[in-house]
């Protein structure tokens, strides 16, 4: 017989070719190495170099678990009899394994999944910088080692039936749906199907709900014209049969699912004694599959679970001590049922705990004995589950073994487990339910034995063993494969499984009993193994192999095939695979045939076989290139040949250079709501499509709006907590990837304290512990303890105190009579926590107020009056109920009684006072505890009156334009009537010494100290007539006004011309306006005018200007069309020049480009170049008229001439007009740069000026911001203008 092992990959980083065909279970055994099979050669051997009947080999065995990837490929196919060097030729390649990454694990199962003639078309991914751990290597080899693949027959070659998919052993259906059973095959031609039910034939003809879908055996079982899925439940077993065989599925146990109600029941209050043992038992109703139970109360408020009180694994609710806590809740099962997604609820259980201890007080709950403080006796433990001091449970293989030991006592005992003989399997066990469960996942048969449960508390301890037995249900040792014979091969199929107890083995043949099958002298059955020798076309069937023992069973189909097919290639025809640089690949060439072809390799045509040096050529026919070189690309031949014929097939192979990522994402810290980059620069092969994608915690990164990404980096933009984690850069194109991994810490706020809770408890003092919550990578710096009172503010939270970061509990000060409750702020670099959640209220004994209020004040709100004011007290200095304040009050210097008067507010007003009269105060704060202490007296004042005298021999002094001083006497102080607060100066501003300037007579103040009697007023308006008036000012208000003086500001600057305009209508003249200063300050003189031309850095010299007042324009001539001129102008009176304008002409944007028009025409090579078209229009035109002349017709499109007339000069000369709105001729005086003046006259008078804002002053009387300048900013207008036509101008017209 043959065997076909064709198989072959591509590498590392290739377009990546799957297996070819696998042969036989490669499960492992005792033995390490994969198993073999030997089988006799056919007569066609000689075909295959190093075998034949004359050779020394006389079977020929081949390792069908070939794998395949970029690290190694296993193939074994030896003679009985290996030569040495074959046998170190194997075990070199075994060693190859330990380069196989885990990825190709991976896509080892899905190519051993297609089998035969199967290709993968996907990435290979390289993980960047990071070689594969030990464990990968040996747990490949351990898949090699387990997998084995079933042979595929071209579909379009005849096979027998093989079943391709059907529904699980144990299906369990959901009652609401319908009923789907599956039953998939292939096989050529295309199977029927029947089906079995309690192993009876199922006709599904006489169900009209029962329907089989076409081309395929799943059956619909439809409900929705009625029926009850349960009248379906059974056995159920699939059938496919074609000409050359039947396979069958497994017996499918059909189940509905059930989710029956819980009985009712009344359940009466359970009572028991505080520190006692408490099982409430659940007893869920029995479901399929069974529900999920827990427990919660009435309320659904799940119950709290700790070592204390706990569920079991059987659902029901352990207390290993009762406490007077328990109390505050009922406790309901729930079960919860998976195909319904129903929850049911049983009836609550109401605990009534009997206690020695009647109060729950919660300060109890943190002593240190906590069972001794309420008056629970201590005990030993004891098991509450499972009974006794010893206990048996069997487990199947493979399956979790759950052990579970459930102890009461005094105090809560703790839980430990052992296991005779040995330790425990650390790598698959583990502890749940607070220690009282022992879970070992996947068991062995090494985990039999006996374990033990120690229970202990510091009364004593018990112990409870447990003997594990360990069974096992049939699994497959040689799981038998199908065999492809060509006509004459001998052959076997094995069919070994193992459990406990020993399977049998039962071998059937399309689907019949092989004793009542007919007689096959081809056939011969030894055990588990059934031998063909000489097989023929006839001999084509499906072999079943049923293993069972008690605990389950194991079907399996196997076909015999017999074909005589020459060679066929499977995969497409001229394949194009692209590989990486120095990777390890593989070119694999998938073929069919029978008797099995050879297989030679050929590169560009070459005649040479390629095996050796950076080539390997595996016996299944896949070529391995050790590492991939630039000269390597090209076009690959492979060649099948068997005794029918031959084929061959292509591949062209690719060279691309790696992708690599040559600065990497770097670690980061950073705060909350700052911005972040990570760089990740990739360089990759150019003709390969890069992707550049980001990971977060090793799943798909969301780039949200605060989040940017580019070709070369990812931005952050306001980091918050929940950013922190692993950021991975992946670089990836068609063929590979890098990565490259960087860790983003955010400094967050701290999360807030929690548990709170007040122990210690004084009459003044109290400690506060809290649990500190995650500081979220920023150190705790400090924590706040606050307060609230129930009495005079609540809900308002103060400030207690401050402790530092590295304290978690605190002794806290308190005042008498308070009902406090605390809460707890963290506070780190970042910023503070969300405050705790309050603590317990704690109210302190009451006692007598030990201070008085503060910032008492006596003051008058009327003349006739004095009211006592005092800031209350708080509630941590009240120190007791019904706060009041005794309010003591006499006339100081008098030795007169005390008046008194008790107040619940803050405020108390004195009647009947003389004016402005001292007194003396005294506030005493009172409680139902009694007095404060003896208070501090305050000496406080009676209303003021009006002042009854004003400043006399009141004195002005003229200091300059804008500035006077003062000079007064003193009031006598028994005038004031009160605290004299300040004299005060009115003044305004009667007249302007202009003629016909109106001016605004606003009042307007200055204020000086009571201690002073002279003082200045600055700021005021020059050339003006003013008034003034003093005053005396104290708390209720102005006095009688003093005599009025008058006084006159002499002359001063003007202030800036008004609306400075500059205006420049063509390249040689600039037009200057202005308007009068909006504050003359005195007579105008005139005005001066400065001007400098400049071009860049450079500057002309200066030349000035004077003007008489009423000339408001100026016309300047430019010599040099290429400088801006900068004009600074002021007005001037007798005193001098006031406040300058400055503006600058603008820049002609089409200046360059007029010099250039004006030279360009008187170029040489300008005129050479108009020379050059000229004659060349005129060439054309002679080679036309010859044409035309000659009898040709050619398509003429006549073109009318335009003349070149002057261009529009807006666009051409570069002029532009600034000219006001309206457009108006110049009028004023014309100057040149020679310093040539005409002027005209104007008939501008001062009559136009007004007056300006109102300016405050200064004491010294300096003149701060006193006129302001208004511009109006027109814009430009251009004039027209014209100049000759020339040749430039015609050209540029023309485009």
């Amino acid at each position: 017989m043959r065997w076909l092992a064709a198989r072959g990959a591509a590498g590392d980083s290739g377009e990546v070719a799957a297996t070819a065909a696998d042969s036989t279970d490669c499960a492992p055994s005792r033995s390490p190495s994969p198993r073999r099979l030997n089988w006799r050669e056919a007569s066609h051997s000689s075909l295959i170099p190093g075998t034949g009947r004359g050779g020394n080999c006389t079977g020929r065995l081949i390792d069908l678990c070939a794998a395949w990837g970029p690290g190694a490929f296993l193939p074994s196919a030896h003679c009985r009899r290996a030569t040495p060097g074959a046998v170190r030729k194997r075990l070199k390649e075994v060693e190859e394994l330990s380069s196989i990454p885990k990825a190709h694990v991976e896509q080892l199962e899905r190519a051993r999944a297609r089998g035969l003639g199967s290709r993968e078309r996907g990435l290979v991914p390289r993980m960047a910088r990071q070689q594969p751990p030990p464990w990968v290597h040996a747990a490949f080899l351990l898949l090699l080692l387990s997998l084995g693949g079933a042979i595929e027959i071209p579909m379009d070659l005849t096979q027998p039936p093989t079943i391709t998919k059907q529904s699980v052993k144990d299906h369990i259906v959901d009652p609401r749906d319908n009923i789907l059973i599956e039953c998939e095959a292939k096989g050529n031609p295309a199977p029927s199907f029947h089906w079995t039910r309690n192993s009876r034939f199922f006709n599904i003809a006489k169900d009209p709900r029962v329907s089989m879908r076409r081309r395929s055996g799943t059956l619909v079982i439809d409900f929705r014209s009625g029926g009850r899925p349960e009248e379906y439940e059974g056995e159920y077993q699939c059938f496919a049969r074609n000409k050359f065989g039947t396979a069958l599925s497994n017996r499918i146990r059909l189940q509905v699912s059930k989710s029956p109600l819980w009985p009712k029941e009344n359940l009466d209050p359970v009572v028991v004694q505080e520190g006692a043992p408490l099982t409430l038992q659940c007893n869920p109703p029995p479901g399929l599959p069974s529900p999920v139970i827990f427990w919660m109360s009435s309320s659904m408020e799940p119950i709290t679970q700790d070592k204390r009180v706990s569920q079991g694994h059987n659902g029901d609710l352990y207390f290993s001590n009762v406490m007077l806590q328990d109390m505050q809740t009922d406790y309901s099962c729930n079960a919860r049922f998976h195909f319904t997604h129903t929850i049911q609820q049983k009836n609550p259980f109401t605990l009534k705990v009997l206690t020695n201890h009647p109060y729950n007080d919660s300060s109890l709950r943190n002593h240190p004995d906590m069972y001794s403080a309420r008056g629970v006796a201590e005990r030993t433990p004891s098991f509450m589950y499972p009974q006794g001091t010893s206990s048996s449970q069997m487990v199947l293989r493979g399956m979790d073994l759950l052990l579970e030991c459930i102890a009461s006592g005094v105090p809560t005992p703790d839980i430990a487990w052992y296991k005779k003989g040995g330790d425990l399997p650390s790598d698959k066990a583990k502890f749940e339910n607070f220690n009282k469960a022992l879970r070992i996942t996947n068991v062995s048969e090494e985990d039999s034995g006996e374990y033990f449960c120690l229970a202990s508390n510091k009364m004593g301890s018990i112990r409870h063993t447990i003997s594990v037995r360990v069974k096992a249900a049939p699994y497959w040792l040689d799981e038998p494969k199908n065999l492809i014979l060509a006509p004459g091969e001998d052959g076997r199929l094995v069919c070994r499984a193992n459990g406990n107890p020993k399977p049998t083995v039962q071998w059937m043949v399309n689907g019949e009993p092989l004793q009542s099958a007919p007689p096959n002298p081809n056939r011969e059955v030894a055990g588990d193994t059934i031998i063909f020798r000489d097989t023929q076309i006839s001999s084509r069937a499906v072999y079943q192999c049923n293993t069972s023992n008690e605990h389950g069973y194991l079907l399996a189909n196997a076909f015999v095939s017999v074909l005589d097919v020459p060679p066929r290639m499977l995969s497409p025809r001229n394949q194009l695979m692209r590989v990486i640089l120095y990777n390890r690949t593989r070119l694999d060439c998938p073929f069919f045939g029978s008797p099995i072809p050879t297989l030679r390799w050929f590169k560009n045509g070459q005649g040479s076989n390629l095996d050796g040096g950076n080539y390997h050529v595996y016996e299944n026919g896949s070529l391995e290139i050790k590492m991939i070189r630039k000269e390597d690309q090209g076009i690959y031949t492979c060649v099948a040949t068997n005794i029918l014929g031959k084929a061959e097939n292509q591949v062209r192979l690719e060279v691309k250079d790696p992708t690599r990522i040559f600065r990497m994402p770097e670690d980061q810290v950073a705060k909350r709501g700052t911005a972040v980059q990570l760089e990740c620069r990739v360089k990759h092969d150019p003709s390969l499509r890069l992707t550049v994608s980001w990971l977060k915690d090793d799943e798909p990164l969301y780039i949200g709006n605060r989040m940017k990404k580019e070709d070369d980096s990812l931005t952050i933009f306001g980091v918050a907590e929940r950013d922190q984690g692993s950021y991975t850069c992946v670089a990836s194109t068609e063929l590979d990837q890098d990565l490259a991994k960087a860790y983003l810490t955010v400094l967050g706020r701290p999360d807030r304290p929690r548990d709170l809770e007040l122990t210690d408890l004084a009459e003044r003092s109290v400690r506060l512990t809290w649990i500190p919550g995650d500081d979220n990578n920023s150190p705790i710096t400090d924590y706040i303890v606050q307060f609230e009172e129930d009495q005079f503010q609540p809900g308002v939270w103060h400030d207690h105190s401050k402790f530092p970061g590295s304290v978690n509990s605190a002794v806290l000060q308190l005042s008498p009579y308070v009902n406090y409750q605390f809460r707890v702020i963290a506070i780190n670099e970042v910023g503070s926590s969300h405050p705790s959640l309050p603590s317990e209220r704690y109210r302190t004994s009451g006692a007598p107020p030990e201070s008085n209020p503060s910032d008492v004040k006596g003051e008058g709100t009327r003349k006739n009056n004095m009211e006592i004011t005092w800031t209350p007290m708080n509630a941590t200095s009240a120190f007791g109920p019904n706060l009041r304040y005794i309010v003591k009050w006499r006339r100081r210097e008098t030795r007169e009684t005390w008046n008194n008067v008790t107040v619940w507010g803050s405020r108390y007003v004195v009647g009947q006072t003389p004016v402005y009269v001292p007194y003396e105060i005294r506030v005493q704060a009172e409680n139902d505890f009694g007095k404060g202490p003896e208070p501090d007296t305050v000496i406080g004042y009676s209303g003021e009156d009006y002042p009854r005298a004003a400043p006399t021999d009141v004195k002005v002094r003229v200091m300059n334009s804008t500035a006077i001083g003062l000079q007064w006497n003193r009031v006598y102080s028994d005038t004031v009537q009160g605290q004299l607060r300040e004299y005060r100066a009115y003044y305004w501003r009667e007249s302007s010494l202009l003629k016909n300037l109106w001016v605004s007579q606003k009042r307007q103040q200055a204020s000086f100290s009571s201690d002073r009697t002279r003082g200045v007023v600055g700021r005021l308006f020059p050339y003006s007539n003013y008034k003034l008036e003093m005053v005396v000012v104290n708390g209720r208000g102005d006095g009688p006004r003093s005599e009025t003086k008058e006084f006159t500001t002499p002359e001063g600057v003007p202030s800036a011309p008004r609306r400075f305009r500059v205006r420049q209508p063509n390249l040689e003249t600039i037009n200057l306006e202005w308007d009068h200063p909006e504050h003359p300050n005195g007579i105008l003189t005139g005005y001066t005018l400065k001007y400098v031309a400049f071009n860049g850095t450079k500057l002309g010299k200066q030349i000035a200007e004077n003007f008489s007042p009423n000339q408001t324009k100026f016309s300047v001539q430019r010599s040099d069309p290429v400088s801006r001129y900068r004009f600074t102008l002021s007005a001037r009176t007798q005193v001098g020049s006031g406040e300058a304008v400055t503006e600058e002409s603008p820049a002609p944007p089409n200046e360059a480009y007029t010099n250039n028009q004006a030279d360009i025409a008187t170029q040489g090579w300008f005129i050479g170049l108009m020379c050059a078209i000229a004659l060349l229009v005129l060439i054309l035109l002679i080679v036309c008229f010859i044409k035309r002349s000659r009898g040709g017709k050619y398509p003429v499109r006549e073109k009318k001439d335009v003349p070149l007339g002057p261009e529009d000069p807006k666009e051409e000369d570069g002029s532009f007009d600034y000219s006001d709105e309206d457009n108006k001729p110049l009028q004023g005086s014309q100057t040149s740069l020679d310093g040539t003046i005409k002027q005209q006259e104007s008939d501008d008078s001062l009559v136009d000026y007004g007056e300006g804002g109102e300016g405050q002053f200064n004491e010294d009387g300096s003149f701060i911001g006193q006129y302001t300048v208004k511009k109006d900013k027109e814009e430009t207008e251009g004039n027209e203008s014209s100049e000759a036509t020339s040749p430039v101008n015609a050209i540029y017209s023309l485009a």
